[in-house]
């Protein structure tokens, strides 16, 4: 019988931690032993206490359950690297008290990390600024409880402030929370409005859970992310437009920083793109900076602001003219 070592213990705990499930004889292959000693060694790492369970089946094989504790995480040089630099990233995010968690777990982790790898972590935390700009905060609780929700698909009864300051009752079913602009929104079917609202979790109080399970409704639209990118960057729109660009909607976009209104094709090389602003001037400018041939007749304070862009261009271009070059 091969002896076991704590090298191909590790090993094998590793190869548990990338995959759901293992059959013993993929194990065996890999580890380059047999499938007995794959059981011997299963049975050692029982006795250390990893909850190493047995996966029934034709095949069989072995997975690592939830346990008491969180045995250790073995990671290769690059993910740790990886893990320091996104601990280090998450003490900026908008979570009451996670910066300090973040802090904390990424000290732990230095402390472990090979003298090989440390410079690595060292150059990147001090050769960089974290842009943390000022942003609610929202109670890791709350988002506990929303995401939950979301994934139990159980209908959610919480009180909402809205930006005006005015209170109500709200009840909906929950589908996705999506972190936009360092921002916490909350994608949901309002039942009593019956129409989908986006709702900023720093503004919600949940309510106990109701227990009320929800089937799943058609999503607003395929990416959520882009969704509320558009439905945020509208909500405030003072000024709307519909411009007609004369190139393809995949162009447009890929002249925009996100969706900040909707584009929709017209034919290979035209698309109507839905704009708007709360300020007639920038949208003008906005449009100008897209470097495209765009038609727009509506509202008439763009139509106003595109005409005085117009002549102020046309002025500045009045001075001397240009020598012209003889043969």
């Amino acid at each position: 019988m091969t002896r076991t070592t704590p090298a191909r213990l590790l090993r094998l705990l590793a190869m548990l931690q990338t995959r759901r499930a293992w059959t013993g004889l993929e194990l065996a292959q890999r580890l380059e032993v047999t499938t007995r000693t794959v059981r011997n060694d299963v049975d050692r790492l029982r006795q250390l206490g990893y909850p190493v369970e047995a996966v029934t089946g034709p095949a069989g094989g072995y997975r690592l359950g939830a346990g008491a504790t969180m045995p250790p995480l073995l990671l290769d040089d690059d993910e740790a690297v990886a893990v320091a630099i996104g601990l280090r990233s998450a003490a900026t995010y908008s979570i009451s008290g996670i910066e300090e968690l973040a802090l904390s777990a990424l000290r732990k982790l230095e402390q472990v990390l090979p003298p090989r790898l440390r410079p690595h972590v060292t150059a990147v935390e001090s050769s960089t600024t974290w842009f943390a700009p000022t942003a609610p905060t929202v109670d890791p609780e709350v988002l506990s409880a929303l995401a939950r929700a979301c994934h139990q698909q159980e209908r959610l009864r919480f009180e909402y402030t809205d930006y005006r300051g005015a209170a109500s009752l709200r009840l909906v079913e929950p589908y996705r929370l999506v972190c936009f602009g360092r921002r916490w929104y909350l994608v949901a079917w309002d039942l009593h409005r019956a129409a989908w609202r986006l709702f900023r979790a720093d503004r919600v109080v949940p309510h106990p859970p109701t227990g009320v399970r929800f089937k799943a409704r058609e999503l607003p639209h395929p990416d959520l992310a882009r969704y509320v990118a558009r439905t945020v960057g509208s909500a405030t729109w003072a000024f709307r437009a519909r411009v007609t660009v004369h190139a393809s909607a995949e162009m447009v976009r890929s002249r925009l920083p996100f969706d900040v209104g909707s584009i929709d094709a017209v034919d290979d090389g035209t698309c109507v793109f839905e704009c708007g602003s709360d300020n007639p001037h920038r949208l003008a400018v906005y449009l100008g900076m897209l470097d495209l041939d765009f038609e727009v007749d509506q509202p008439p304070e763009l139509v106003r602001e595109l005409r005085a862009l117009s002549d102020r261009y046309a002025r500045a271009c009045q001075g001397p003219a240009e020598p012209q070059q003889s043969d």
